[in-house]
């Protein structure tokens, strides 16, 4: 005989939605204070972005254990050529927007690092 309080419906092995509210608060949250940055920070945060983007895939180095420092750098130092060749990045003094970069960088795969190994526990 069928017990209806011992029935676990389907749905509720798609995903706790606790810690899906969670995510998406979070994210809005996020969304809300990078709105606040300063026009050249948001231009130098889209391309942290979209550089992350692309390493955003399982077995990517962003999610090794411990990621290699040189390689974080290199793609830093990528990020930063590539934004000296705009005008907005030229009036920040080099040594200060390779620093900026950088701490952009690591927010950005510390925050793509945290979502995997919340929702994958990677």
């Amino acid at each position: 005989m069928y017990d209806k309080h011992k029935f676990f419906p389907f749905y509720t092995s798609i995903g706790d939605q606790v810690l899906l509210s969670g995510e998406n608060m979070q994210e809005r949250e996020f969304a809300l204070m990078k709105s606040y940055f300063p026009e050249t920070a948001r231009k130098i945060q889209e391309k942290v972005e979209e550089e992350c983007e692309l390493l955003d895939y399982e077995g990517s180095r962003i999610y090794d254990e411990y990621p290699d420092r040189l390689m974080m750098r290199v793609l830093g130092d990528g990020i930063f050529h590539r934004m000296q060749k705009e005008a907005a990045a030229r009036e920040i003094p080099s040594g200060f927007l390779e620093d900026l970069v950088q701490v952009l960088l690591y927010q950005e795969i510390l925050r793509r690092r945290c979502r995997r190994k919340r929702c994958t526990g990677y």
